[in-house]
């Protein structure tokens, strides 16, 4: 019974952390480039690494961040296209290697507004 409980725990700190949320504006209100604006939407998720960031245990990543998180959630409330407004992630090359040593944590975020 302990082996499976730790299991589960080893199982799920593995798991990436996400967090996805919305607010849904008036476009009347809030101007947008391309048409009108719908929902302000922001994205950001936590990641694992190991060895000098070399190693991804738990992916972070722009590409994650923006495509699987943000422009899902805005196709879900009915957008077309996403006017991306703020991007970022934690550097993994150069200096910034040696916050990974052993094991890093990264973090990755964007923020949009979801066009209609």
């Amino acid at each position: 019974m302990k082996k499976a409980i730790l299991s589960a725990v080893a199982a799920s700190s593995l798991v990436a952390c996400t967090s996805v949320e919305s607010a849904v504006v008036s476009g009347s209100e809030f101007s947008a480039t391309g048409g009108e604006a719908i929902a302000v939407i922001q994205a950001k998720s936590l990641g694992l690494t190991a060895i000098f960031h070399i190693v991804d245990l738990v992916q972070s990543d722009l590409d994650t961040v923006v495509n699987k998180l943000l422009v899902a959630e805005a196709k879900a409330m009915g957008a077309s296209k996403v006017d991306l407004k703020s991007a970022g992630t934690t550097p993994r090359h150069g200096i910034f290697a040696l916050a990974g040593t052993i094991i890093g944590v990264t973090s990755s975020s964007a923020v949009g507004v979801a066009v209609k």
